[in-house]
């Protein structure tokens, strides 16, 4: 009689793995939170999220962009301004976000990371 096939019911979740590694990106996460107040501008996100470079902003930005998760939108001026905000897809996010700030508030241990 042959052996029965193991199912292994270990397996990966291929969205979630997706979501942690654009999500898990350094600042990213902090990005979005950033923006849930309304838009901001570079100077803004850059005043807002203590020790990211100009160049990490600029990349995080572009690859929230190009997700969908924000939009730039370019205002004429002058002054010429750009604004970064959240898409209805990076809004769709937050209700994760905040869960997951309540999970870490209560079961991680507490640090000062935006300081």
């Amino acid at each position: 009689m042959p052996t029965p096939e193991r199912h292994d019911t270990r397996t990966c979740n291929a969205a979630l793995t997706r979501a942690f590694q654009f999500l898990g990106k350094r600042w990213t996460g902090v990005l979005l939170a950033s923006l849930t107040d309304g838009p901001a501008s570079f100077t803004e996100l850059k005043r807002a999220v203590v020790g990211i470079s100009d160049s990490v902003l600029s990349d995080r930005l572009s690859d929230l962009t190009q997700t969908g998760l924000a939009q730039r939108v370019v205002h004429e001026g002058p002054p010429v301004t750009i604004v970064y905000s959240l898409t209805t897809a990076g809004e769709a996010l937050l209700p994760a976000m905040k869960e997951l700030g309540d999970w870490a508030s209560v079961n991680l241990p507490e640090q000062s990371p935006c300081t």
